[in-house]
């Protein structure tokens, strides 16, 4: 039984507009010269905490591609007592929860200068517009519950 309730491509179809904002959105992180790597861990968090199955599996799927060690793609649920990432990447992890945690409040100072100590003006800008990106997929993703894109293994594609 599927959990589907619009799929991607129903999406894709139905609305053209939104997906084509959302991709330019996203090209222009890719653009800005941020570390592809730590984009996508800010991105497989914030897809955890949103329990987002379709994008927490795309990230893998990019993050796999860049060769991120499998030892991080295990542990980014707990990173900060993981002990196996270092300061930037548990900045830019911080810095992506904050902002996908909101609940009615501001972001503080210290989250804000906490990340400034690893990172530029315009890659916080950058990590920033990634991080809503990925928020704003999520939430359609979560909402329609878009089937996630697993990878088959090699086994399995050669049989079909």
């Amino acid at each position: 039984m599927s959990n589907i309730r619009i799929s991607y491509e129903t999406f894709q179809k139905t609305a053209p507009g939104a997906q084509a904002a959302l991709l330019a959105m996203g090209k222009s992180t890719e653009e800005s010269g941020l570390d592809k790597t730590i984009v996508e861990l800010a991105k497989l968090r914030v897809s955890q905490i949103n329990n987002c199955a379709f994008c927490l599996q795309i990230h893998l799927n990019v993050s796999r591609r860049l060769g991120l060690p499998q030892e991080k793609l295990d542990l980014v649920a707990t990173w900060p007592e993981a002990g196996i990432f270092s300061d930037k990447e548990c900045a830019a992890l911080a810095w992506a929860e904050t902002l996908t945690r909101l609940d009615g409040r501001s972001v503080p100072d210290e989250a804000y200068e906490s990340v400034r100590r690893h990172f530029s003006e315009n890659e916080v800008i950058a990590l920033s517009v990634a991080v809503a990106n990925i928020n704003a997929w999520n939430r359609l993703g979560a909402a329609f519950r878009f089937a996630p894109p697993i990878p088959k293994k090699a086994s399995e594609s050669k049989a079909a």
